[in-house]
């Protein structure tokens, strides 16, 4: 994966994890990004910033059924990812 496309995420307790940018989309007014790991495990996550700040802050989507849908428009948008829900 581009180095470029590489960033920092930090959770709450201001554990990081280096992720890699895949992809975003807007859903019902909602921002919502796709990352990868070195591993190629997804994290999906909602934000309500906007798309231009340089601080986005990231909302883990405990909704199935948001990210069912979520999932599925990451997977028609880049036809060759199938994501696999835990």
């Amino acid at each position: 994966m581009n180095e470029e496309q590489k960033v920092v995420i930090r959770d709450t307790e201001g554990t990081e994890i280096e992720v890699y940018f895949v992809e975003q989309t807007q859903l019902n007014g909602k921002m919502y990004y796709l990352f990868a790991d070195e591993e190629d495990e997804a994290y999906v996550f909602s934000s309500a910033s906007d798309p231009e700040d340089t601080d986005i802050v990231l909302d883990l989507i405990e909704d199935d059924a948001e990210l069912e849908a979520v999932a599925k428009v990451f997977e028609e948008l880049l036809e060759d990812v199938d994501i696999e829900r835990e």
